[in-house]
């Protein structure tokens, strides 16, 4: 064989095993079982067993957050279900904490606070949950609004960084919350807000601002640059990638995860697909995956079950592979990112392992 043929055998040898190579990069539907994956944002809020049953039949580790939500169950129950959980299911199950407002004009509020969350993470708590209601709702005692750059929360927060414990908030809402339900871009935001016009921003202009709350947070990471941040809901940022992208520049020790906002993903994805899987790409040791589902004290467990299994299905089929589907949030089709295994990795397993250090047990 003359140089010429060699040469070409080469690259041809070469070209084949790149493509071989990128073919193997990818995870098919029949992996789901087989891969670890953590749903680092949801709430279980029961007694009962079924979501851990269900964890261990998909190969899940669980991140329940109690957070103060009028809806739920009060937030000493969900934390009382938390540690009875946590000590049980130490491998599988974990959990964050959060604390009341109630209080907050009081002198020792700060005090009362950071002791209530140092006995949480005693009791295995490995993040802190701060939520919507600190600048959509509570007021002080002069009637102003509370936002979470008040200065009142920087002991709090400097003492999670000290004690390496992740601060996990949910600041604002959707940018669609300060829109009539008509313009909203998912069906499930029109569903949400049409049923809880308390929340509907667009309803109570008095409110701050989308903007407000954006700045407030910003405020509120600058001066925590140095403390490990998880963005509830994609960091609020779900209308706009590239503003999520600078997020993610602004603050590099900063993460955002999916929980209840992979309808916005989809819409981005039935928009601009390439776009899209690009930003994956780029912010892959930044993006958690999540869900925000919800198991309630009591209920359907099966049902439950086939519903949580469903979701997470489904998913990970727009997430794994490069399928048109139709999706509940969205009136047109929209198309898979089909992510390599490299970055499906990280976004479901290795990322939430790295941030939440003490979490699951071996």
């Amino acid at each position: 064989m003359n140089s010429t043929k060699i040469f070409f055998a080469l690259i041809i040898s070469a070209f084949l095993l790149s493509f071989l190579g990128c073919q193997e990069d990818k995870y098919g539907i029949d992996d789901y079982y087989n891969v670890k994956k953590i749903d680092a944002h949801l709430h279980l809020n029961a007694e009962n067993d079924a979501w851990i049953e269900l964890a261990k039949e998909d190969n899940f580790k669980l991140l329940s957050i109690n957070v103060d939500y009028p809806d739920f169950n009060p937030l000493e129950e969900q934390y009382k279900f938390s540690v009875k959980h946590r000590e049980e299911h130490p491998d599988i199950f974990a959990f964050a904490s959060s604390f009341h407002m109630s209080g907050w004009d009081n002198p020792d509020w700060v005090q009362t606070t950071i002791k209530h969350i140092d006995s949480t993470i005693e009791k295995g708590a490995i993040g802190v949950k701060v939520w919507k209601n600190i600048g959509m709702g509570f007021m002080d005692k002069d009637s102003s609004q509370v936002m979470i750059d008040d200065p009142k929360f920087d002991s709090i927060f400097r003492h999670l960084r000290d004690k390496d414990v992740v601060l996990i908030g949910h600041h604002g809402e959707p940018k669609d919350c300060w829109q009539p339900v008509d313009k909203m871009l998912v069906n499930d935001m029109k569903e949400y807000f049409s049923h809880h016009p308390q929340y509907h921003m667009y309803l109570h202009p008095e409110m701050p601002s989308y903007e407000d709350q954006m700045l407030a947070r910003d405020k509120m990471l600058e001066k925590n640059k140095e403390s490990r941040y998880m963005g509830a809901h994609m960091a609020s940022l779900e209308w706009s990638l590239d503003e999520l992208g600078k997020y993610f520049d602004k603050f590099p020790n900063a993460t955002a995860d999916l929980g209840a906002r992979m309808g916005y993903v989809q819409y981005h994805a039935a928009k601009d697909w390439e776009k899209t899987r690009n930003f994956f790409i780029k912010y892959q040791d930044r993006i958690l995956y999540a869900t925000d589902n919800v198991q309630e004290p009591k209920g359907d467990t099966e049902g439950f079950k086939k519903a949580a299994h469903d979701k997470w299905m489904s998913d990970w089929k727009f997430l794994v592979t490069d399928s048109t589907m139709k999706v509940p949030d969205l009136d047109v089709p929209t198309k898979g990112l089909s992510l390599s295994k490299e970055v499906l990795d990280k976004i479901y397993y290795e990322n939430a392992e790295k941030l939440f250090t003490k979490a699951w047990k071996k």
